[in-house]
């Protein structure tokens, strides 16, 4: 009688590693995608890093490796995000960290205008990016898009915030379906020292995050490599597809 050696199970055919998988990071140049993109890269993935400023691209790849690509895209346009995807081919993973600093204000004194501007990148750059990445993943590919507490612990002053943090997550939700078997995530972050913070002068920032760690159970604020491990886990492994991760230190029970 033939011996028949089992069939290997889904999970063990399944590649743990980013190895040889091309990677595009929308927002790569700086903060958690910069982070996650030298992570990746020491798997040995291919990056294409991209950013609405060529002197964050030009800086970000001096410090990438040599066969990184760099592409200045203005996300607030179409045809730019449109023809970008046309340009990269196909690809297996899209991480969208992109963002700029969100102003805190009171609805009495936000106008319609600048809460319409605090949306164009954050959740209409993610929209594009699915929409036109997602042609361009390969079997077995996913999204990664970004999120904030906002939307989860809202404060006085955070309508606009919490407007974009609450549809990221329906539009994470929505994209599962519509796209599957194309895989989309969320990584939702908490309190994390990035370039984000640079408009606050050195010693008031430091304060800032002083005080933010005594608050946290963990005991410090978030680094951007935290994240990236998060992002790193979701495109590695095929089972999650709709889900919002907090990476945050446990500030959502503090």
């Amino acid at each position: 009688m033939q011996h028949l050696e089992p069939r290997p199970t889904t999970l063990e055919r399944q590649s743990h590693t980013l190895a040889g998988k091309r990677i595009i990071l929308i927002g790569g140049t700086s903060g958690f995608g910069f982070a996650t993109a030298e992570k990746a890269a020491s798997e040995g993935a291919q990056i294409v890093i991209a950013s609405s400023r060529q002197e964050r691209v030009d800086s970000a790849l001096k410090r990438l490796p040599d066969s990184t690509e760099g592409y200045r895209v203005d996300l607030t346009s179409v045809e730019q995000v449109n023809t970008f995807f046309d340009q990269v081919g196909s690809f297996d993973h899209l991480v969208f960290t992109a963002g700029e600093t969100l102003q805190i204000g009171e609805l009495a004194v936000t106008t319609l205008e600048q809460a319409k501007q605090f949306f164009n990148i954050r959740f209409w750059g993610a929209f594009m990016a699915a929409k036109y990445g997602s042609r361009g993943i390969r079997a077995g590919g996913s999204i990664v898009l970004t999120n904030g507490l906002a939307g989860l612990r809202p404060q006085k002053g955070w309508s606009v915030m919490a407007s974009i943090c609450g549809a990221l997550e329906a539009l994470t939700r929505a994209l599962a379906i519509e796209l599957a078997p194309i895989r989309v995530n969320l990584v939702c972050a908490g309190f994390v020292k990035t370039e984000l913070w640079s408009n606050v002068p050195e010693s008031d920032r430091e304060e800032m995050f002083a005080n933010a760690a005594r608050q946290l159970p963990v005991g410090r604020v978030g680094e951007a490599e935290d994240l990236a491990e998060t992002y790193l886990y979701l495109m590695r492994q095929g089972f999650s597809t709709g889900a919002m991760i907090l990476v945050e230190g446990g500030g959502l029970i503090a």
